[in-house]
C-alpha cells in the first residue's frame, strides 16, 4: 500500500510540476505553483500586517520624495492583472532597506535615504524591488520551498526503515538549502537588478547610479558573509554586472528627468 501511495503522490506531483512551468521577464524558467490572486491576496495582508506593527514615517517631505521617485518609475510599468493600483509607504526605521510585494505594495524604510544620496539611487532600489514583483519572485520562492518539502518527503518515505535515515534527511536539507534555494535567490536578485535598471532608464533616471549606490552598500556593509553563503550577490559581483549592464542600454530619445528632490 505504502509503494501504491508513493506512485500516485509522486506521478500527481509530477503533473502539478509540469503544469506550473513558467517564464520570468528575462527568459529564464521559473516554477509558479501559485496563482497570481493568491499572491496579491497574501502580499496585502502581509503588507497590513506590517503597517500596523511596525511605524510610519509621518514626515510629509520625506513621504511625497519617496512617492515622486516611485511614480516615476511606476509610470514605465505595464498595467498588472492581478492588482489595480500601487501602494508605497515609508517606514520610520533605520534599516536600510526597502521592498515590495506582490499586490503592488512597496515598503521604503527611512534608514535607507542615509545610503541612497540621490534621487537615482533610490530609483535603483525602488526599480529592483518592484522588478521582483514583475518577475513573481515571490512566487517562485514558495513554490521551491514547496519543491523542497515535497522533496524532504520523498526521501523519508524511502528510508523511512534505514538506520540512517535521519542523517541522510539533515545531508539532504543541506543540499536542498545550497543547491535549490540560495542560488535561485541569487539568481532573482541579478535578474531584478537587470530589470530595475530598463525601469529607471525608461523612467528618466541615471542607470550609473545603481553602480554608485551598490559601492555605497558596500561601504556600509563590512563584515557582509561571503558570497557563496548568501542570498544576494556580492557587491563587487553586483557592481561589475550593473556596470556590464547600463553600457548595454539602449538610447531612449527626449527622456525627461523625473523632479524629485530629496529632503535636507
Amino acid at each position: 500500500m505504502l509503494r501504491i501511495a508513493k506512485t500516485v503522490f509522486l506521478s500527481a506531483s509530477l503533473t502539478i510540476l509540469l503544469s506550473a512551468c513558467a517564464h520570468s521577464p528575462t527568459g529564464r524558467n521559473q516554477l509558479l505553483l501559485f496563482s497570481g490572486d493568491q499572491m496579491a491576496n497574501l502580499g496585502q495582508r502581509s503588507f497590513e500586517e506590517m503597517k500596523q506593527s511596525q511605524p510610519i514615517s509621518s514626515d510629509q517631505a520625506i513621504n511625497a520624495y519617496v512617492q515622486c521617485v516611485t511614480d516615476a518609475i511606476l509610470a514605465v510599468v505595464p498595467p498588472q492583472a492581478d492588482f489595480s493600483e500601487w501602494e508605497v509607504v515609508v517606514f520610520d526605521s533605520e534599516q536600510v532597506n526597502a521592498f515590495a510585494l506582490p499586490g503592488g505594495k512597496v515598503g521604503v524604510y527611512t534608514g535607507l535615504l542615509n545610503v541612497a544620496d540621490t534621487p537615482d539611487q533610490l530609483a535603483a532600489v525602488i526599480g529592483h524591488e518592484i522588478g521582483h514583483v514583475l518577475a513573481d519572485h515571490s512566487n517562485e520562492r514558495l513554490s521551491r520551498s514547496q519543491l523542497a518539502t515535497l522533496g524532504l518527503t520523498i526521501t523519508g518515505m524511502s528510508m523511512s526503515d534505514s538506520p540512517y535515515a535521519a542523517m541522510a534527511m539533515a545531508g539532504l536539507g543541506l543540499g536542498v538549502q545550497v543547491g535549490i534555494l540560495l542560488p535561485y535567490n541569487r539568481a532573482q536578485e541579478s535578474e531584478s537588478d537587470k530589470i530595475g535598471l530598463q525601469l529607471m532608464h525608461q523612467a528618466g533616471f541615471d542607470p550609473s547610479a545603481s553602480v554608485t549606490l551598490w559601492q555605497n552598500m558596500a561601504a556600509a556593509s563590512k563584515g557582509a558573509p561571503p558570497e557563496l553563503l548568501s542570498t544576494h550577490p556580492s557587491p563587487d559581483t553586483r557592481i561589475q554586472a550593473l556596470e556590464k549592464g547600463v553600457k548595454a542600454l539602449p538610447q531612449v530619445p527626449h527622456r525627461l528627468t523625473p523632479r524629485c528632490q530629496k529632503p535636507s
